[in-house]
């Protein structure tokens, strides 16, 4: 008489834990698939995150190239001065880089881009002036540089000319890059809207494929580790002091 009423509860509870069960899956696969979806989100954030570069970052950056050529310009000095053999081809190769890149590219994306807003908010404009008019200095520099690394002979007056130009140079530009570093380009970030700032970020770029192709800046780092190399000046560790 009570095996019908047995099997029922225990139909009852099979069927229980089959839902238990069901639902278990189910809460499973859904977190399962919220995890995934999740990760997959932070990684492409990640990954876009990554790609997206701010003008005053991508300026920094070159910075960082315009630096690596000043120590090149540091050590071809150094050895002119001391009359030891240097690859001049270096400072030619070098200087062809700061007109092409530098001047060409970068100081036109500040003057065309940066300066012009500093100007009309009337802010920073004695910065400003003072920037640009280093920036053609630095031209007429790259000029007689170019024309001296060139030759196939010099006398000694244009061996120490060479010398001059090449130390005018760096004493020029270290404190022009920092000042920009430190003071212009924290400033343009307040001065223009989120989406002018991204939009410019973009925009950089663009120029820069436009002159440069895919890639344009990797190509001009590989181009300056190779005269350093030339000048044996590549090795990072051969700057740490022995202290």
């Amino acid at each position: 008489m009570h095996k019908p009423f047995i099997m029922k509860k225990m139909s009852k509870e099979n069927n229980g834990r089959r839902k238990l069960l069901k639902a278990g899956i189910i809460a499973a696969a859904a977190g399962g698939i919220y995890m995934l979806s999740s990760c997959k989100s932070k990684e492409e954030k990640s990954e876009g995150e990554g790609q997206e570069v701010s003008p005053p970052e991508d300026l920094m950056q070159e910075h960082g190239l315009l630096n690596r050529i000043l120590l090149i310009y540091d050590n071809c000095s150094t050895n002119l001065s001391n009359k030891q053999s240097s690859p001049v081809e270096a400072i030619t190769n070098a200087a062809a880089i700061v007109r092409s890149f530098v001047e060409d590219y970068h100081e036109k994306q500040e003057e065309n881009y940066l300066f012009p807003r500093f100007e009309k908010a009337n802010q920073l404009t004695a910065l400003v002036q003072t920037l640009r008019r280093q920036h053609q200095a630095g031209r007429n520099l790259t000029d007689q540089i170019a024309q001296l690394s060139k030759q196939a002979t010099r006398t000694d007056k244009e061996t120490e000319r060479l010398i001059q130009l090449l130390n005018s140079f760096n004493t020029m530009y270290r404190p022009h890059e920092a000042r920009e570093d430190t003071v212009l380009f924290p400033a343009f970030r307040k001065l223009v809207s989120k989406n002018e700032y991204d939009s410019l970020g973009e925009e950089f770029e663009n120029n820069e494929h436009k002159l440069f192709g895919e890639g344009g800046f990797e190509t001009m780092v590989d181009k300056v580790a190779a005269i350093e190399k030339s000048l044996g000046i590549y090795e990072l560790a051969q700057f740490t002091p022995q202290v």
